[in-house]
């Protein structure tokens, strides 16, 4: 069987895709290749200044594309909201939203809101993003929600009772992996909700594997292994670009690497680890992020 590769990527010319952490690492590679592909793409970032010359070197390398600066911080949900705002003014449609930004294993940091970051930024500002977007995606006639997780995931644990890691005490690993599971019970939700005029959302996730990205960079250990082991940000991409854009994807593909242990390899469907397919914890997930995040519900259940 052939091996999927950007060059897979139809054509995108008319629609638009929204990405986060898109000034780096796999968000700018998945930027790239979605504007080559004819898509007028956004670039959420949250630094201005690495937003900026991110969308210089885009401008350079594609002196046609269509590509644009959002800046806002994810760990903030008023940032987020007011990111959601200027999107819609700008633009009649999402078709596709790229929830790709991340932090791994930092030392124990809390938000304005005083919520654990790992959570805060993996997880509820992607909530938050999609929650606000979801006129802008149901404007569009396929649009689709890609979530970036982990192989995190399969070792994490939703402790519903203490999420922010109030009185246990912090393990920037633990907190890793249950932002990365957190990000998958997330679709799940999201796609049971998807009923009535909500049915034509698709909603997929991917992980990268072990790629060489900034999101190593609270772990020097990760960022000495060799080049035989973790992938280039353009091999990293390819399970996100085919989790947005594959046309046979269904609702809850899952994409990561093909190699051994998924570390690294090509793109193929995998198994959501167990954890990750239990609807009462999605739906309970869903429940506490709508009250962390003072939301009403966008797509209530019947």
């Amino acid at each position: 069987m052939a091996r999927w590769r950007d060059a897979d990527v139809e054509a995108l010319h008319g629609s638009v895709a929204f990405i986060t952490g898109a000034n780096t690492g796999i968000g700018l590679q998945t930027a790239r290749v979605l504007a080559r592909q004819g898509a007028a793409v956004v670039l959420g970032c949250r630094s201005h200044a690495r937003g900026a010359a991110a969308l210089a070197a885009l401008r350079a390398e594609m002196p046609q594309a269509q590509v644009e600066l959002l800046v806002f911080d994810l760990a903030d949900v008023e940032s987020v909201r007011r990111a959601a705002q200027e999107f819609s003014c700008r633009h009649g449609q999402l078709d596709r939203l790229i929830c790709n930004a991340g932090v791994m294993a930092p030392p124990e940091t809390r938000t304005a809101q005083g919520l654990e970051l790992q959570f805060a930024v993996n997880h509820l500002g992607h909530f938050t993003l999609t929650a606000a977007l979801l006129p802008s995606l149901l404007a569009a006639a396929q649009p689709r929600v890609t979530v970036v997780s982990s192989t995190a995931a399969a070792f994490g644990r939703m402790d519903f009772d203490d999420l922010q890691f109030v009185r246990r005490a912090y393990q920037p690993w633990a907190a890793y992996g249950q932002s990365k599971l957190a990000n998958l019970l997330f679709i799940r939700a999201l796609a049971s909700r998807c009923q009535g005029g909500a049915e034509r959302l698709g909603v997929t996730a991917a992980h990268p594997g072990v790629c060489a990205t900034e999101l190593q960079r609270h772990q020097p250990g990760l960022q000495k292994l060799p080049r035989w082991i973790a992938m280039e940000p353009w091999q990293g991409a390819l399970p996100t670009l085919r989790a947005a854009t594959d046309p046979a994807a269904g609702s809850l593909s899952y994409y990561g690497p093909d190699g051994l242990l998924q570390v690294r390899g090509y793109p193929k469907l995998i198994a959501m680890p167990p954890a990750a397919r239990r609807d009462g914890d999605a739906e309970r997930l869903w429940q506490c992020s709508l009250e962390l995040c003072a939301l009403d519900d966008p797509l209530k259940v019947p």
